[in-house]
């Protein structure tokens, strides 16, 4: 199975070592060998259809700040439509930074991949809360696989868990906590009677945070991932423009003590209840719903058992990488039928 990687950030480069550390357990378990074929950056590309020499380009990103610069195999100004459309492979890694706007420049790249006839794994969320229906279709027509579960929970199953081990039992509403970031800075707030100024430095200087967390703290990332588990689980179609948004950024430390006297604590909740929300409330300490620090949590409302609520972490480099890994053995065995 030959693999193109689009953006080799964190997860980009995490995702390329876990690869190359279970090259043995997927031959032995899988029957594949996936081989990377090209990795694309801002700085240009490294091709080789052979397959790269992983530790040659890493190597060049960490000395040279692109892989353009690989010896042998760079392209100094290649660009990813480029690369996507001429070099032979079976799947596309997508795992650009989202843009909120207009999902660019990954809805292009989806859209190039799937449209010539090529397998999409992705963790861009930009593109899927923008047009997630027209990109599925897009994948039907052209007969290929478009998956994304590392963009909701990262390496914590949410989608599939949904999407697979729910089957037949219908979820009448969802509840979750989405964001790591918001989660450890409202729980900061609460434990550590810290300000949100201070709470917030804290998670920048923890890795919790980008330097820009906006798309967090204003709740516009759990909106994202409402966006795509209303549409992949709820089989809705909806866009960002049909969820309604408040963050954090307005959550003081009296309405933190005050949920506290009541025995609850404030949450950034995203909902799927009727429609779709996400907003700052309180949330009682003895509901399984109750995680801190940087922990992710979903409760989905079953028709027939209940509810049922899984928590894991949902961010980080390594985690996500692991659920891309989940996605390209769902193709694997998908092309395998």
């Amino acid at each position: 199975m030959r693999i193109i990687v689009v953006g080799f950030g964190t997860v980009g480069q995490s995702f390329c070592k876990l690869l190359q550390s279970k090259l043995d357990e997927f031959v032995k378990e899988f029957g594949m060998r996936p081989r990377i074929v090209a990795v694309v950056d801002r700085g240009g590309a490294a091709v080789n259809g052979a397959g790269l020499d992983m530790e040659a380009v890493l190597s060049a990103k960490r000395q040279r700040d692109t892989v353009a610069s690989t010896p042998g195999f760079g392209i100094r100004g290649r660009g990813a439509i480029d690369v996507i459309q001429d070099v032979e492979s079976e799947v596309v890694v997508e795992v650009t930074p989202t843009n909120a706007v207009n999902g660019e420049p990954g809805l292009s790249h989806i859209k190039a991949a799937l449209g010539s006839g090529k397998n999409v794994i992705t963790t861009n969320k930009g593109p899927l809360a923008i047009a997630l229906p027209s990109l599925m279709e897009l994948a039907s027509y052209n007969h290929v696989h478009l998956r994304f579960s590392g963009t909701v929970g990262g390496g914590t199953p949410i989608l599939d868990l949904a999407k697979k081990c729910i089957v037949g039992n219908r979820i009448r509403s969802l509840r979750g906590i989405l964001n790591g970031t918001t989660n450890y800075i409202l729980t900061r707030m609460a434990e550590a009677n810290v300000p949100m100024e201070d709470a917030l430095k804290e998670a920048k200087d923890a890795g919790y945070a980008e330097a820009d967390p906006t798309y967090d703290v204003s709740g516009l990332d759990t909106a994202f991932k409402l966006v795509i588990m209303a549409n992949w689980i709820m089989d809705m179609e909806v866009s960002i423009r049909d969820v309604e948004v408040k963050g954090i950024e307005h959550v003081t430390l009296r309405e933190v003590e005050e949920a506290a006297g009541k025995g609850s604590m404030i949450k950034l909740i995203g909902s799927i209840e009727g429609g779709l929300k996400v907003r700052p409330e309180p949330v009682p300490k003895i509901h399984p719903l109750c995680v801190g620090g940087t922990l992710n949590a979903v409760t989905f409302n079953t028709e027939l058992s209940g509810e049922i609520t899984l928590v894991g972490r949902g961010a980080g480099g390594v985690e996500t990488s692991t659920a891309i890994l989940r996605d390209l053995i769902d193709i694997r065995r998908l092309l395998m039928r």
